[in-house]
């Protein structure tokens, strides 16, 4: 699939690997909508990255607002060929802790935005790419990616609710891709290791060192412009399909 004049809609779009996508795809020729909770930070993409960039803030949970929210890009757009899910989040807690046991709530928080969300954007997401007339040369209609993480496969102690979450993406993985593939739409999805993500950045330097040189080659945290341009690189190769890559540099994570 060519990137240049199509629309894509990025999730978690306002900062970290969403916004790195989305300006990737941006500066790739497309129009892209970002949506994501955080309003200040989606404006102020928009207005860095011009004319061919919207910000929609949207709670990707909401069944209602997220069937609404694609209602708008079709009405707008008239087309959408790829879907970005990078929104979730990643809070760390043991089953037995000090301060008593594992909050149940906050497991099925993590469950319901990682998990329900992603399948809550992708299913409203495909209706809408599915009704894309294909051009002349064209084979597909379009792509989802998802974000899963390496802790989908390592996951670490006190990462119970989160490797569960991006356990559960990676699974969607190969039937979604089967299922979708009758409409002529292709689904991956991405494990990322250790990012340079705004989260990160924020530990001292001596810190985001030592992590990086957890990593056998190269020794270092991984940029967000690397997973953009892995995910400008599924949509434009149309043979990756129904599989889980890792971004990881090689990286097996221990425990903890």
């Amino acid at each position: 699939m060519k990137i240049q004049g199509k629309v894509f809609v990025v999730t978690g779009g306002a900062s970290g690997l969403g916004a790195a996508a989305a300006t990737y795809l941006v500066g790739q020729g497309a129009k892209v909508i970002m949506a994501d909770m955080n309003k200040e930070l989606g404006e102020a993409l928009q207005r860095r990255l011009g004319e061919h960039a919207e910000f929609q803030q949207l709670d990707v949970t909401s069944e209602a607002d997220a069937e609404a929210f694609f209602q708008h890009v079709e009405n707008k757009y008239g087309q959408l060929n790829g879907l970005v899910n990078c929104a979730g989040i990643a809070p760390s807690a043991k089953v037995l802790g000090r301060d008593g046991l594992h909050d149940l709530a906050m497991f099925q928080k993590v469950l319901n935005i990682n998990v329900a969300g992603t399948f809550n954007m992708i299913r409203f997401g495909a209706r809408l790419i599915a009704k894309y007339e294909l051009q002349a040369g064209e084979e597909e209609r379009g792509a989802i990616v998802n974000t899963a993480s390496v802790a989908a496969f390592d996951g670490q102690i006190g990462q119970a609710a989160y490797a569960a979450s991006k356990g559960a993406v990676v699974a969607m993985t190969l039937p979604l891709a089967r299922e979708l593939a009758r409409e002529a739409i292709r689904v991956m999805t991405i494990a990322p290791g250790i990012m340079e993500t705004p989260m990160l950045k924020g530990l001292p330097q001596h810190v985001q060192d030592a992590l990086g040189q957890m990593v056998p080659f190269p020794p270092r945290l991984a940029k967000p412009e690397e997973f953009a341009h892995l995910v400008g690189h599924i949509f434009e190769n149309g043979y990756l399909n129904g599989e889980v890559i890792r971004l990881d540099g090689a990286i097996r994570m221990q425990p903890k």
